[in-house]
């Protein structure tokens, strides 16, 4: 039986939900930034649609806003450890221009990452393969004459 690859693993790497070894991203770079989304219709490796219906990934933006507080709160985290926030001075508005700073910076990631979450969170595992179309069958003739 054949070790399922790790859902961590596929997220992390931007792999095909489905069978969690083709490529989500024709580009595997965020640069230029113009094609950093485009997407093949279908995974290379077991024929997944990337896009399930149109309009599908409207629902990221939920997704990247997530992803984006929680980048927000480790940055709370780290410049607290190192530098804290009074407000004395001004490092509560450091805080906000350095946090940001990064968050514009990781966007890019962010809103790939968003698409990754996203798709997977309608995609299982192995599902692409129990939803194979059946091939037409004609049915019988029923008004045969006997």
């Amino acid at each position: 039986m054949a070790q399922v690859p790790s859902l961590l693993g596929s997220i992390i790497g931007m792999k095909c939900p489905n069978c969690r070894k083709g490529k989500m991203y024709t580009n595997p770079s965020i640069f230029p930034l113009k094609k950093m989304m485009d997407m093949p219709e279908r995974c290379t490796e077991c024929g997944q649609k990337m896009e399930i219906e149109p309009g599908f990934y409207y629902g990221t933006g939920y997704v990247s806003y997530g992803l984006s507080i929680a980048l927000t709160v480790f940055n709370l985290i780290w410049y607290l450890i190192f530098f804290g926030i009074s407000f004395k001075d001004n490092s509560l508005f450091w805080f906000i221009g350095i946090n940001v700073g990064i968050v514009l910076i990781f966007q890019p990631l962010l809103m790939r990452y968003s698409r990754v979450i996203y798709l997977n969170m309608f995609v299982k595992y192995g599902s692409h393969d129990q939803q194979e179309e059946a091939p037409v069958v004609p049915e019988p003739d029923s008004g045969t004459q006997h």
